[in-house]
């Protein structure tokens, strides 16, 4: 039977140094510059690039993907384990080839991409010799695809994007976008959205503006506007139609990507709580003596264990089936729980710091705001726990008689007849 929560050593080696590295090396970095996808600062070539030669030679480079590309092909429970380093730093992520957007995107570049476009877009993009951006949400509808308007339409032996994006992250640093768009508004929106690979370049683009969110060094979420883009047909990603499996890909496993980068935001959040409970004084007795805020230590440490084991488990599910269909619950339930459980527990670290806790010289408004980013990045938690209910529902049947089989009184009578006595 094996049933055990244990690292093998020769990884838990790989975790140890990768733990020192990202605090010694990465986490400084984040007072320094300004957006980690600004790769056309000279600085980031000073700084990073160096730390960048010592992950791929440490072969920790970009392992979410195959050999073939370069990567490690790591599972979903090791790529959890190293997420959950990453996400105590900024830059800990694009230092590890590791980068929302373009780590999703390079998933389904190899999975669609045309051998041209893999050499065209993929190929820089795994070298992180450029960024990319994902260009899906809309500003009249959100995350919802029923209700998107962009279009793409052909012309000739190409197509001609209109429309407008919402929210996509890192357009003003991207070389290229992956852009959903309605190409058959006859049939199903899960039928009728494909997707397009279009360079930053391309005429009709235009920046309305950059959105910023809390505490970030920069505003780089786009509010994109697309006039009259003109496109070839081979810029298209997989074949017409084929917008949402394609999305999909990047989707599930990077779910739980962010689920453990969350963990080891929350981890630094609980750090500086006990930090902090162990450091101040007031009302003649350290914070850490007062039980209300034992109170708090405690629970953000319950918290934080309970989310961590749900995050592994689905990772463990994940490389056990090879199947997203077969943990989409798992997967729901973790992005569903992620915002409370940063939330909470920066919440409770900053009120333990007093005024100093929601001022900008301290990260913990920064973590809160983030939290509800993460309620509605890659679909709103009220969505995911619909999927989830409806998941359940399915390994459930509804009762036809009067009185359930739960029932006491009509269990009382199954138990009798199962043994043949009376009734207690």
């Amino acid at each position: 039977m094996a049933w055990d929560f244990e690292t093998d050593p020769a990884f838990q080696a790989e975790l140890d140094w990768m733990a020192q590295f990202v605090r010694d090396e990465v986490e400084p970095l984040e007072h320094v510059l300004g957006s980690p996808w600004n790769i056309h600062d000279p600085r980031f070539g000073q700084l990073v690039r160096p730390l960048q030669r010592q992950v791929k030679e440490r072969r920790l480079w970009a392992c979410h993907l195959g050999p073939e590309l370069g990567g490690a092909g790591y599972g979903q429970v090791r790529l959890g384990l190293m997420n959950e380093i990453l996400g105590r730093a900024l830059f800990a992520p694009i230092v590890f080839g590791a980068h929302a957007p373009d780590s999703g995107n390079c998933e389904i570049l190899a999975a669609y991409g045309t051998p041209d476009q893999k050499k065209r877009f993929l190929e820089p993009l795994l070298a992180n010799e450029v960024v990319s951006c994902f260009a899906m949400t809309e500003p009249q509808g959100g995350a919802d695809p029923k209700v998107f308007t962009s279009r793409a339409m052909r012309d000739g032996a190409g197509w001609v994007i209109d429309g407008q994006k919402w929210f996509a992250s890192n357009a003003c640093y991207a070389a290229f976008y992956i852009v959903m768009a309605v190409t058959d508004p006859a049939v199903s929106p899960y039928r009728g959205m494909s997707m397009f690979v279009v360079p930053a370049d391309t005429p009709g683009i235009e920046i309305v503006r950059n959105v910023g969110i809390a505490d970030d060094p920069e505003a780089t979420h786009a509010y994109l506007d697309f006039r009259q883009v003109r496109v070839g047909a081979d810029c298209m990603l997989g074949a017409p139609g084929e917008a949402f499996a394609i999305a999909q890909v990047r989707l599930g496993g990077g779910r739980v990507h962010h689920a453990m980068r969350v963990v080891g935001q929350a981890q630094k959040a609980l750090d500086a709580l006990c930090e902090r409970a162990l450091s101040r004084s007031t009302q003649g007795s350290l914070l850490s003596d007062k039980q209300m805020v034992q109170d708090k230590i405690a629970d953000a440490w319950i918290q934080l264990e309970q989310f961590r084991l749900l995050v592994m488990r689905t990772a463990w599910r994940i490389d056990k089936y090879h199947d997203y269909q077969k943990v989409r619950k798992d997967i729901a339930a973790v992005k569903a729980t992620m915002p409370k459980v940063l939330h909470d527990i920066a919440s409770s670290a900053l009120q333990v710091h007093g005024s100093i806790g929601v001022s900008n010289e301290m990260p913990f408004v920064g973590m809160i705001v983030r939290a509800y980013q993460m309620g509605l990045a890659d679909g709103p938690t009220e969505v995911h726990k619909v999927t989830l209910a409806r998941q359940l529902l399915r390994d459930y049947a509804p009762s036809d008689a009067l009185f359930p089989a739960y029932h006491r009184p009509t269990a009382a009578a199954a138990a009798a007849v199962k043994f043949g006595t009376e009734p207690a």
